[in-house]
């Protein structure tokens, strides 16, 4: 039987110990690991030509911060094959760098192994002389850590592979631009939300960002100024889930890149200013089975398949839990407030900005691509690979239940009483990161998927963080959050 938190002896000390306990199968031997040396010769050659000397290799830990280690470009060959070491004691790092323990991961002891995803390595357009690779982290002797994030993403999709099915998913970035003074956000432009005179103020800035992204091989499909003071937005093109993540934080660090040589900071914080509206990171995907796409073309209600239905019905049924992993800080509250467009309801509907999950059905001619749905209660202060892994599990668990939607909410469901919402089976989500962490521990379909070891440490993380900031006022949680992420 698998240990439940709740069940859970005292943490070990010690990660030496634990960390066996928290190895998968054996994946590297020395014949592949060889082989992923001779692999990563064009790769490097390709980065030399592009006038790289060192490599970036990220991972993003469970408090949503990307930790990094580089390597001159002349050690990037054999950290293919046999990594750079990284203790695993970063993935019980809180937001502020404190650092709390869980029963399989946490204190001085142990190392792991960062191997860099070689497709992935990609030249940074606004650090010249800089790559970015994301990584994989397995133990000393080869084994897949099951503590690493984007191997449970890679997992994830991989069970979904077996089922027949693939998933396109793709992260909403919001980002405000701006100044600190003492502790004040001081946007860097003045027009009004959505409108061109952001961009005119913000003309170079606006497009180099595009530009700097694209040079990276990312689609941009969308740019424009967003609600907030200094808030601006930009959407790029779906990716396969794990390329999805790694394009999330790919752009993430090409923004604040830019900014930087612009000589202003990006925040992408889900709450800048104490009161106002936040940043938001919501996800798009869709699911598909032999090319089609199994939102559309159906029977169902706006043409879903019982297929896609099914899966929606998953992602539905287990937001409140999703809800720690895609809103993980205490920050990320300050920003699911009715009516705000943030999804703070349990509830779905067609193109309504107010649902938690949003069914985005696209317009005649195209809705056969386009279809897709939209979790609208996450933000940018999540592990993207938790939350793409998180919300595949949950879909495939609503599949393998025949899981349906609920009736549909036109509206803003905060329009509604008490009593009519209950009688419509509409909940508020967790208000708080205590009562979203208590939705998730109780939640068997994303303990399972996750394993013990990976769960249980993110859920250290997230009692860690609530009790750091317990009795502190929003503006101090803002305060301290603002340039985290």
């Amino acid at each position: 039987m698998s240990m439940r938190p709740s069940e859970a002896a005292d943490p070990v000390p010690s990660a030496e110990v634990s960390q066996e306990a928290a190895a998968g199968p054996v994946i590297l031997t020395a014949s592949e690991r060889a082989a992923l040396t001779g692999l990563a010769g064009p790769v490097a050659r390709r980065l030399e030509a592009a006038g790289v000397t060192v490599v970036a290799l990220c991972f993003v830990d469970n408090a949503g911060v990307t930790r990094v280690k580089a390597a001159p470009l002349g050690r990037f060959e054999r950290a293919a094959g046999w990594g750079i070491g990284m203790s695993p004691v970063f993935d019980v790092f809180g937001v502020d760098d404190s650092i709390t323990t869980s029963p399989h991961i946490g204190g001085p002891g142990g190392d792991l192994r960062l191997i860099p995803a070689l497709d992935r390595a990609t030249p940074l357009a606004a650090q010249p002389g800089w790559a970015f690779a994301p990584v994989d982290r397995y133990t000393q002797d080869g084994r897949a850590y099951a503590g690493c994030q984007r191997s449970f993403a890679r997992a994830q999709v991989a069970r979904a592979a077996e089922q027949g099915f693939t998933a396109r998913m793709s992260f909403e970035i919001e980002w405000a631009v701006g100044h600190d003074e003492d502790g004040r956000f001081v946007p860097a432009c003045d027009g009004p939300g959505y409108g061109m005179t952001r961009i005119i103020e913000l003309s170079d800035y606006s497009r180099e960002v595009i530009e700097a992204i694209e040079a990276q091989g990312i689609v941009v499909e969308q740019f424009h100024p967003e609600y907030a003071a200094g808030q601006l937005e930009i959407s790029i093109a779906p990716n396969d889930p794990v390329g999805a993540a790694d394009d999330s934080v790919l752009v993430r660090q090409t923004i604040r890149a830019v900014s930087q040589r612009h000589g202003l900071l990006a925040s992408f914080a889900p709450s800048v200013v104490a009161g106002g509206v936040g940043n938001g990171g919501h996800v798009h995907l869709s699911l598909w089975r032999d090319g089609s796409n199994l939102l559309t073309g159906g029977d169902g209600r706006y043409g879903l398949t019982k297929e896609g239905e099914a899966f929606a019905g998953g992602v539905h049924d287990l937001l409140p839990a999703l809800t720690a992993i895609g809103s993980p800080s205490v920050a990320s509250y300050l920003r699911l407030v009715p009516s705000h467009w943030a999804g703070v309801y349990q509830c779905w509907g067609r193109e309504n900005r107010e649902a938690a999950l949003r069914l985005v059905t696209g317009s005649s001619g195209e809705r056969d691509i386009r279809a897709n749905l939209e979790v609208k209660c996450f933000d940018l202060a999540a592990n993207p690979y938790l939350v793409v892994g998180s919300v595949l599990a949950a879909g495939l668990s609503g599949i393998a239940a025949g899981a349906t939607l609920p009736a549909e909410i036109v509206g803003d469901p905060a329009g509604l009483t008490d009593a009519e919402l209950s009688a419509r089976g509409v909940g508020r989500l967790p208000t708080s990161l205590p009562e979203s962490a208590a939705a998730l521990q109780a939640s068997d379909v994303l303990a399972e998927a996750m394993g013990e070891p990976l769960f249980e440490a993110f859920l250290a993380v997230r009692r860690a963080e609530a009790d750091l900031f317990a009795g502190v006022s929003p503006e101090q949680v803002v305060a301290a959050t603002r340039w985290r992420w």
